[in-house]
């Protein structure tokens, strides 16, 4: 990914005098997309460092001989796959407006890279992702063969897939199964398919998986892409009626 040239650190004004600045916490959301989804996740990671530094945010570091900014993703993303609105939270020495922290990092941010919220959080909470949403655009002619195909898996006491790594096992994705659902995106998008998943201790079913569930992954061999449009965090939504399942 080229980087833009550095330009000169902005930095906020000095606290006043006889007062100590108090560290902070702040929730970004933000948009990965285009070229910028081929992007591993350490390459997002030393993205976003490089952004906090050319916009002058006086961030809090790590400890020990390699230091880095007290960053947090909620939960990476696969390889290739658009964010909608991943989640990474950030530790500041001092309190900044929300909306500037939004405009400073905006500005350095790469293209693909969507700044679109800032919000402050308790310094001793942190992201818990308790569900995540994936989708896919889907041709019309194949809608009513995957409704049927739908309902037979959520119908299903089972649902075996076959993973080959780490290591080769069969793995049941049923109890991670939250919701499957086709809808119309409107303004001429056309039917997209809403995989909603649980996120338990054991980890979460993964999107290529289920697509090969419901006999639908030709179309990412084709060239479709995965989106990763929600994540559920256990701070910001109330639990669903009757709960998540153990």
């Amino acid at each position: 990914m080229p980087s833009a040239p550095e330009s000169p650190a902005v930095t906020s004004s000095p606290p006043a005098a006889g007062s100590e600045p108090s560290p902070a916490k702040v929730r970004i959301r933000f948009h990965k997309g285009g070229s910028l989804r081929l992007l591993s996740h350490h390459d997002l990671m030393r993205a976003f460092e490089r952004m906090l530094r050319r916009a002058g945010l006086p961030f809090r570091r790590t400890q020990g001989f390699n230091p880095h900014p007290r960053l947090v993703f909620a939960l990476s993303l696969p390889l290739g796959v658009v964010g909608r609105e991943e989640v990474v939270e950030l530790e500041l020495e001092q309190s900044l407006p929300e909306e500037e922290v939004r405009e400073r990092l905006a500005r350095q941010a790469p293209p693909g890279l969507d700044i679109l919220s800032v919000k402050p959080m308790d310094l001793r909470g942190g992201a818990q992702v308790k569900g995540l949403c994936y989708g896919l655009a889907i041709p019309p002619e194949r809608v009513p063969a995957l409704q049927a195909r739908l309902g037979e898996v959520l119908a299903s006491a089972n649902c075996w897939v076959e993973r080959t790594r780490p290591a080769r096992r069969r793995l049941d994705v049923r109890p991670f199964l939250r919701d499957l659902r086709v809808r119309d995106r409107g303004e001429g998008q056309g039917p997209f398919l809403e995989m909603d998943l649980w996120l338990m201790p054991a980890g979460a079913a993964r999107p290529d998986g289920v697509l090969t569930l419901l006999g639908l992954h030709d179309l990412v061999e084709a060239g479709a892409v995965i989106e990763r449009t929600r994540l559920e965090l256990s701070d910001e939504i109330p639990p669903p009626e009757g709960g998540q399942p153990a």
